[in-house]
């Protein structure tokens, strides 16, 4: 017989909804129920969630100068908030807990004082989601982020959630590249941060010197509309290639890879951090709170990782740093190691730990004490 019920609610992305997977699969482990409420977004990652039932909640994002468009995204707020008040009734569950994004502001916020409610924050700065709920909710789940300032009390620095993918190749051992062997670099960037590379990276590899670009295989992800250019230069360059818009194995792509190139949301730098791979963060400069920048931050300063910025890198200085990088394997191992110590993968056990403790009535402040 199950415990009961611990509503997840996340954010209809992959940075939401890979940690909150992560953390249904230790819940169902562990004997509870775990409903998922999101947003319509989620269903392309729905088939891997061990959820016991998908609730699609109204929501949308209110910002920006168009005020209709600001009108209409609280207006669905509200009935996304009404929707989540009647399933809380319905469901009763034991817990709430939220992984940021729009999605999850009408579950927790009409969870909030009627049941014990968690957040976890992934990044190293609290987005807007959260900055609205951290006042409401019980507990605050820290992955990058540190108990300090006003919320101190309330967060707990968990680490963040890998899924269950992750751990599984987490224990592969770093084999640096071999003096005439292949040099596998992996290259993503999520669905908006995509474009830059698909523009730099093949223009890159074009400059290296015939030694290298001779053993160059490269997996990259590339928008729909940017697919079929990259992979014809590619072809044109004669440079192995998988090219594809989503990789639906990317954490074993991660593992057999010399060295990574990416974006630097938090849950990918807490995946390559957790497989231990070398890599490149490229923070997007659009992010709307600059938290790519802090979360690459953390893991280049414990030697995993470089870190550059977007309007520093053209394809000439790509490059430099690709010739750098694969033409130092010491250096590649090195890294990889300070990657692999910096990760957390018991991050899913901490935090499913917290949310049973405020399940029960405890406090933040008295789980940390325990």
């Amino acid at each position: 017989m199950a415990k009961g019920t611990i509503l997840i609610s996340a954010g209809g992305t992959g940075g939401h909804l890979f940690p909150a997977e992560a953390l249904a699969y230790e819940l169902k482990a562990r004997g509870w129920n775990v409903p998922l409420a999101t947003d319509e977004r989620a269903t392309r990652y729905a088939d891997r969630f061990p959820e016991d039932k998908l609730h699609v909640i109204h929501s949308a994002t209110p910002s920006g100068k168009n005020p209709f468009k600001v009108i209409g995204a609280v207006w669905s707020l509200f009935k996304g908030m009404r929707q989540s008040s009647a399933l809380l009734r319905i469901i009763k569950p034991k817990a709430v807990v939220g992984f940021g994004g729009y999605p999850t502001v009408p579950p927790l916020w009409s969870a909030a004082g009627h049941f014990p409610t968690v957040i976890h924050e992934q990044n190293a700065v609290m987005g807007r989601a959260n900055k609205m709920l951290s006042s409401r909710v019980t507990a605050i789940a820290g992955g990058f982020l540190k108990a300090d300032g006003a919320l101190a009390d309330k967060i707990v620095e968990t680490g963040n959630p890998v899924r269950p993918a992750v751990i599984a190749v987490s224990g592969k051992a770093y084999q640096a590249p071999a003096k005439s062997g292949p040099l596998r670099l992996v290259v993503f960037g999520g669905s908006q941060g995509a474009r830059f590379f698909s523009d730099t990276v093949p223009e890159a590899i074009a400059l290296l010197p015939e030694a290298f670009r001779s053993h160059i295989e490269i997996v990259q992800q590339a928008r729909p509309e940017d697919e079929a250019r990259v992979k014809a230069r590619y072809e044109e360059l004669g440079v192995k290639a998988e090219v594809a818009p989503f990789f639906t194995d990317l954490p074993e792509r991660i593992a057999a890879a010399h060295l990574v190139m990416s974006r630097s949301g938090a849950s990918t730098v807490s995946e390559i951090a957790a497989i231990g791979r070398p890599a490149i963060f490229v923070p997007y400069p659009h992010a709307l709170d600059h938290d790519q920048a802090a979360n690459a931050e953390a893991l280049e300063a414990a030697g995993g990782a470089l870190v550059r910025r977007q309007d520093m890198l053209d394809a000439q200085s790509t490059s430099a740093l690709f010739a750098e990088l694969l033409g130092d394997p010491d250096r590649l191992q090195a890294m990889a190691a300070a990657a692999l110590k910096a990760g957390t993968p018991e991050a899913t056990a901490l935090l499913a730990d917290l949310v049973e403790a405020i399940a029960s009535g405890q406090s933040a402040a008295r789980f940390k004490a325990g």
